[in-house]
């Protein structure tokens, strides 16, 4: 993984600081866009995040930082077939919950590969690879306890651990008539053979509050602490932490509740708090880096998906975490804060990102991702025409197979994405664009194709739960490259586009409704059960793709793509 730049937001450095002294606040989310389900931990001065990737590459996103504050993108960990291979995974399918673990001098990460989600069943396979650094290189993977998801390992480490590991995950199950989240298990880790060993334990059954999910174990003065999502992922969703004397418990859940939701609370900026892990400096402070959202007004639909933010944690008298700080104005509980102190380490600030990649590296840079599968020369390549991107056209933006589509995640409100895009398609089946795209059967798209009485045209196709339009006829455009742009205000978005060497964008299509791309449209089931047809766990994305159904093999170049968070003037863009 090679080390870039922050993403955009992200670069706290001209903020107050000063070495020895508490350096600039945390500003909430530190990771902003679908960054779910962090996994926290310190190794030395280092600090890493690593967070759900779901059906897009490379899987298992990491984050590093030197002082909680500045965060950059290391890229992802799993970016060989051989760790993951994601064809055909359903929407919200692929990689879950990763535990980013340290021990004996390797790393360790364990992970689920979810085949199935739909109804009452859960198909998952869980495995855990190791390495030296977070670069690699990887071992194979060996196949963990798949009883359910969210899988973790717990390092008994440290002068008064016995230095023993242990395997955690959620049990599910589908029988009509039981809660699916049916507690915690626990199982040794034997680390040398790579695998269980000794008896099942199960640890903790949950609270009132259920769908206990997201474990992770840490120990403190003299108590093993067990940490749990709970809730469900969206509005009611918190964190819960239990105790025992044993890491095979009994676990007795903090009588004072959760120690961090938002549930009840419809107007904090940051909703759905829960699934966090915890992590601590050299000196002793504490921190929870958990999942929340910013939804387009109170409870509304979260087009960002589930981000990462950080809270500081103190200790009661009782032994017992609790989050520092008062909670938010007009509010009570324990809340998350968007402005957290941090902690007294030296600043390490990181630069911004440039808004546009010019493609000129050897390899794509961390921001963009990819669709189902790892990008190679047989669909995505740098060097055939230097400074360009070519695609090589794929399957259609339906398909969970051979998608040809590389795109960023949206990591603000209003944001503007523009490309330059070169290609010749010769039949309606050919098409090459932009798109903001949130699942195979949720999208926006504006696409260069062909029309058999006008030739080369643009068009705007859209996708409503599987359902395609076209609101606006085509508009035929002349041979040569064409820039391509969409802007989202909030809940708006739009296209236009103009030729490359033209003063002025074109507004084509209607206003866009923006909220279809969220995690609450693309939910369907039925909440009393548990049951659901489908899930929104990824947030949308903007992106760059090409589709040839005719087999020809059509190639489509894309000289630029800029992302800019404020949308610029006419006269700024391209």
């Amino acid at each position: 993984m090679t080390a870039v730049p922050t993403a955009p937001g992200q670069d706290r450095s001209d903020r107050p600081q000063a070495d020895g002294r508490r350096g600039p606040d945390i500003v909430n989310p530190v990771l902003p866009g679908f960054h779910p389900d962090p996994s926290i931990l310190r190794v030395g001065d280092d600090y890493y995040i690593a967070t759900s990737t779901f059906e897009w590459l490379p899987g298992v996103a990491v984050h590093h930082s030197r002082d909680l504050v500045n965060w950059r993108p290391l890229g992802g960990i799993l970016r060989e077939k051989r760790l993951i291979d994601l064809t055909g995974r359903p929407d919200s399918g692929g990689v879950w919950a990763p535990c980013l673990s340290h021990t004996d001098g390797l790393f360790h990460l364990v992970y689920s590969d979810v085949t199935n989600l739909s109804g009452a069943f859960k198909d998952v396979r869980n495995h855990v690879i190791t390495a030296p650094s977070l670069d690699g290189p990887w071992s194979d993977p060996a196949p963990f306890p798949s009883h359910g998801f969210d899988p973790s390992l717990f390092h008994d480490d440290g002068p008064d651990g016995d230095g023993r590991s242990w395997a955690l995950w959620m049990e599910w199950d589908h029988r009509p008539g039981r809660h699916p989240f049916a507690g915690i298990l626990l199982q040794e880790w034997d680390r040398a053979r790579r695998r269980v060993t000794g008896p099942l334990h199960r640890i903790f059954g949950g609270t009132r509050l259920a769908h206990t999910e997201g474990p992770h174990v840490y120990r403190h003065g003299g108590w093993y602490y067990l940490m749990t999502a709970e809730g469900g992922t969206s509005w009611a969703h918190a964190v819960t932490v239990a105790r025992a004397r044993r890491p095979t418990g009994p676990y007795e859940a903090d009588p004072a509740g959760p120690l961090l939701t938002s549930a009840g609370h419809d107007r904090l900026p940051l909703q759905k708090a829960g699934h966090g892990s915890l992590v601590t400096t050299p000196d002793g402070e504490w921190y929870l880096a958990h999942l929340m959202a910013r939804p387009l007004g109170p409870l509304g639909p979260c087009v960002l998906g589930r981000e990462t933010a950080i809270q500081r944690v103190v200790w009661t008298p009782e032994g017992w975490p609790r989050l520092d700080g008062e909670p938010p104005a007009g509010h009570a509980g324990p809340l998350p804060r968007t402005v957290v102190p941090a902690p007294a380490l030296p600043p390490a600030p990181a630069p911004r990102p440039p808004a546009r990649d010019d493609f000129d590296g050897p390899r794509l840079a961390a921001p963009w991702a990819t669709l189902r599968r790892h990008p190679d020369a047989s669909w995505l390549d740098l060097s055939e025409r230097p400074g360009h991107l070519r695609l090589r056209a794929g399957q259609s933006l339906g398909s969970t197979h051979g998608q040809s589509l590389v795109a960023r995640r949206q990591q603000a409100r209003d944001f503007e994405f523009s490309a330059r895009l070169e290609a010749a398609p010769r039949s309606p089946l050919q098409m090459a664009g932009i798109v903001h795209y949130y699942n195979s059967t949720l999208w926006h798209y504006l696409h260069l194709t062909w029309d058999e009485k006008l030739g080369r045209v643009l068009r705007v196709g859209l996708c409503a739960h599987g359902r395609y339009f076209e609101p606006a006829p085509p508009v035929a455009v002349r041979p040569g490259p064409v820039d391509l742009r969409l802007t989202v205000l909030g809940a708006q978005g739009a296209f236009s586009w103009r030729g490359a060497r033209a003063a002025g964008w074109r507004r084509t299509g209607p206003d866009l409704d923006v909220t279809r791309l969220s995690d609450e449209s693309a939910t369907l089931g039925d909440p009393s059960t548990g049951h659901f047809t489908a899930w929104g766990f990824t947030g949308a994305f903007a992106g760059l793709c090409a589709q040839d159904l005719t087999g020809a093999g059509m190639t489509a170049d894309f000289a630029w793509a800029e992302y800019r968070h404020t949308p610029p003037s006419d006269d700024e863009a391209g």
